[in-house]
């Protein structure tokens, strides 16, 4: 595969990428870069971690990336997910495992690593000091706010922990790519800086986009300083809410009623978590996307390009109710073989009833 179609293959992931020359002669120097992202174990698995998580690794294996899934279960931890009980957090870990086999994630081309394995090691806890030395206390307190939560949730000394933590995971994990989302990137920005100086290296930043709940764009409610990231955060897709969120075991007449009440305003394209779903899910995951409408209303429309999509329904010549139907409809095909494997998958289904009786929290 030549360079250019690999670089798009991975801009195709990354919504901002920092910076497109170094990731250009990362490519130019080395055949299979290593990129990662990591996780925190805590609640049943939204689309965007089992379907969208998906699609962004088959881009980054085509282009010759080799991917490191990190399960930060000592981060949820610290970050008191599943209530700070670490042997919760590992049940929940195990499950994130059956999620990405039956989403269709090529485990054999992609390595799972645990946060707790590293937990022994003189050598990466050597890093996170090094990276701390190297961080003021403002900068790391400017950085907690990747753990997603508001600045007036941030009041434990145990939390300044995470963001050189999550820092020094990088280098533990000799990652030449930062593959996280958009509210991770203050930790990857921070690594770039420490890292030269440490005598390291300076990764690539390739930051996802954060899908939205389906109540469409949400006031900043104050995640991020940059008001656009903030956004993003504030109106994410939350496992925490789930009448906004969308799951991969919802059941077929589940997603059609979610859809059918998720705001999409006639015409208006803008903090509308419908076409979102199309642009990130749909056209990357189906060759063709069929609206399906009586002969009176225009008949049936079949749509290759999400563009295509997003200037009809804006000129109003797509109907938002016509629309969410073939949204339901796709999506609950995409859905189906996750679904399906925790009801056949006897392991798969008891973590599954495991996680599923646990409150779930932010």
């Amino acid at each position: 595969m030549d360079l250019e179609t690999r670089l798009n293959l991975i801009k195709r992931v990354g919504e901002e990428i920092v910076t497109e020359d170094e990731l250009r002669t990362l490519l130019e120097t080395k055949a299979h870069p290593t990129a990662y992202d990591g996780f925190e174990p805590s609640g049943l698995a939204p689309v965007h971690f089992g379907i969208y998580r998906a699609i962004n690794l088959e881009d980054l294996n085509k282009a010759g990336v080799k991917f490191k899934l990190w399960i930060a279960d000592w981060h949820a931890w610290v970050n008191n997910k599943m209530g700070g009980d670490l042997e919760k957090i590992r049940q929940v870990g195990e499950y994130f495992i059956e999620v990405w086999k039956a989403s269709g994630i090529d485990m054999d081309n992609v390595e799972v690593l645990w946060a707790s394995d590293a937990m022994n090691s003189r050598d990466y806890w050597k890093k996170v000091i090094l990276v701390a030395k190297n961080t003021t206390v403002n900068r790391a307190i400017r950085c907690l706010t990747i753990m997603g939560r508001t600045t007036a949730e941030l009041n434990s000394t145990v939390q300044l922990m995470y963001p050189m933590m999550q820092t020094a995971d990088i280098f533990h994990l000799e990652a030449d790519i930062c593959q996280l989302g958009m509210d991770q990137r203050r930790a990857n920005i921070l690594a770039r800086e420490v890292g030269p100086k440490l005598g390291w290296w300076k990764p690539v930043i390739v930051s996802h986009h954060i899908l939205m709940g389906l109540e469409g764009k949400k006031t900043p409610e104050g995640y991020d300083e940059d008001g656009r990231i903030d956004a993003q955060i504030s109106s994410k897709m939350s496992k925490s809410r789930p009448e906004t969120c969308l799951y991969v075991h919802d059941s077929e007449e589940m997603i059609a009623q979610k859809i059918q009440g998720a705001f999409c305003p006639e015409r208006i394209v803008d903090g509308n978590p419908i076409l979102e779903y199309c642009r990130y899910i749909i056209f990357r995951k189906l060759k063709v996307f069929r609206i399906e409408r009586p002969l009176r209303y225009g008949g049936d429309v079949d749509l290759w390009d999400y563009n295509e999509l997003e200037t009809m329904f804006s000129e109003g010549k797509i109907h938002p109710l016509d629309l969410k139907k073939a949204v339901a409809k796709a999506l609950n095909a995409i859905i189906s073989p996750i679904r399906e494997h925790f009801e056949k998958n006897k392991r798969a289904a008891e973590l599954y009833r495991v996680v599923k009786q646990e409150r779930i929290t932010r």
